[in-house]
């Protein structure tokens, strides 16, 4: 019998408020392992009894047959609108279906509701179908609301908690962090605002056997043994590449691409959930990032560097954030450098969750400097420093604290409650000076740079009267500023 949590109830209420309003299609922003698809099934079953038609849409065939497993679990009907499918069964009033199918059929007569499953990547023709049948009520759901767009076919977004509250609660596990030797990206062609991938899988074969000795270190000092791992590589023949090394380590990592079949895929993820299986790990570009559901993944290596992606980020950190029977938290090696590029939107994320479509969420990140990146590590193991702390939480190495602030980022079980919001005081402040018209927008950028070492990324600018403190800052860093030029 499917039993919902608290915070799931409560997006039911959310989402049923909202077609109440007048709204016909909707964005249910979760976490990955928050649990949309049980949210769905639930809607999907309330259709049912009510005797009305639903359909719960994928954008691949063996997420199909995953989300009517799940249907089978809670004993459900149902049917899979795939022509020659064993479970073809047209009569049911809940359809598993994938985008390509309703491109095919073009229509869907008699559909009441409509949900479709990682909404921020949907097909042209599914927004079509949309947009001309508005009739249908439309859930879509995902972890990542950040694509240019979104709010031209949805009109509201519910997000019923935030990724820190799943962490306090114990539905999701913390990561913990280690920046390590990262694919230099400097110089690299970029299309579309998007690194190439050619250049990206070239850059990422040199440190090839950096990533292995990292991860054969890394799962022996941490956890003592080798656990189940997934490798997110920057392309098809880096992870072949990584395969190879991986195994004369002795360590059996398989890799999959587009090149494999669907059977070939299927089996070997099947192979690497069971329990006793002697694969370790899975290597791949994307495959991993949509729909893979592995709790027992204790580690991720992020080896596929993105200049503007944070969608793609958000959606591999949480393959590695789900809940399993003795895992208590999730180890992430960074050698893509997307840990730091996409820290302050993270943060912001993690810690706020959404509450609007924002087309300028995903745009060309600022690369941190190398002063930025050591001053984030910890220099004796490696593991992102604790904010505001002058001791690694991983080795206990102490440095010696040279300003009142220490601009460095932290685990995320370790997030204080007071760092953002002092963050947003600090540049509300600075937009007070703004939009009084004594400083120029690009001062309060660098006051608040010159305080906390990284730029001010998704903060509102709500202005508030300065503190004494914020203009004693503001004037020494100006003398400072002063002097240097001088």
């Amino acid at each position: 019998m499917l039993e919902l949590r608290d915070y799931q109830d409560a997006a039911l209420d959310m989402l049923r408020e909202a077609f109440k309003d007048g709204h016909k299609a909707i964005l249910l922003y979760l976490a990955t392992g928050g649990g949309k698809t049980e949210i769905a099934i639930a809607m999907l079953e309330a259709c049912r009894v009510k005797g009305t038609r639903a359909a719960m849409l994928l954008d691949r065939i063996v997420l199909c047959d995953q989300t009517s497993q799940r249907l089978d679990k809670y004993k459900i009907d149902h049917g899979v609108l795939q022509s020659g499918h064993w479970r073809y069964r047209p009569h049911e009033l809940i359809q598993v279906c994938s985008a390509q199918t309703i491109e095919k059929r073009g229509s869907f007569p008699g559909l009441s509701l409509l949900i479709i499953d990682e909404a921020h990547n949907s097909r042209a023709a599914t927004l079509e179908f949309i947009k001309n049948n508005p009739h249908v009520k439309v859930i879509g759901l995902t972890a990542t609301p950040f694509t240019k767009g979104l709010g031209a076919t949805y009109s509201h977004v519910v997000s019923p908690i935030t990724t820190k509250k799943l962490v306090e609660a114990g539905s999701l596990v913390p990561l913990r962090v280690f920046i390590s030797k990262e694919i230099d990206m400097e110089g690299a062609k970029t299309v579309a605002g998007e690194w190439s991938q050619d250049e990206v899988t070239s850059r990422g074969k040199k440190i090839t056997g950096d990533i292995v000795a990292e991860w054969v270190k890394k799962t022996h000092e941490v956890f003592g043994k080798p656990e189940k791992t997934i490798v997110f590589c920057a392309g098809v023949d880096h992870g072949i590449d990584l395969q190879q090394k991986f195994q004369e380590q002795g360590y059996n990592f398989v890799s999959i691409s587009y090149r494999d079949d669907n059977d070939f895929k299927r089996d070997i993820i099947d192979d690497f959930n069971k329990p006793d299986s002697d694969i370790v790990g899975l290597i791949a570009t994307d495959i991993l990032t949509k729909g893979f559901d592995s709790p027992a993944v204790k580690i991720g290596v992020s080896a596929r560097p993105f200049s503007k992606s944070l969608s793609s980020h958000i959606q591999q950190m949480g393959r590695v954030m789900r809940t399993h029977p003795g895992k208590t938290f999730g180890l992430w090696l960074d050698h893509s450098g997307n840990y730091l590029r996409f820290r302050e939107d993270w943060e912001d994320v993690f810690e706020n969750g959404v509450s609007e479509l924002e087309d300028g969420k995903e745009k060309t990140k600022q690369e941190p400097d190398e002063k930025e990146k050591q001053a984030a590590k910890c220099p004796a193991c490696g593991a992102l420093w604790p904010r505001g702390s002058d001791t690694c939480t991983n080795c206990g190495h102490v440095r010696e604290r040279k300003s009142a602030v220490v601009s460095v980022p932290g685990e995320m079980q370790e997030l204080g409650p007071m760092s953002r919001d002092e963050k947003q005081a600090w540049w509300s402040m600075g937009q007070y000076m703004v939009q009084s018209g004594s400083w120029s927008e690009s001062r309060a950028k660098a006051v608040y740079k010159t305080k906390f070492g990284v730029w001010p990324n998704g903060l509102r600018n709500d202005p508030i009267p300065p503190s004494l403190a914020f203009e004693k800052f503001a004037r020494k860093s100006l003398i400072a500023y002063l002097k240097g030029k001088r």
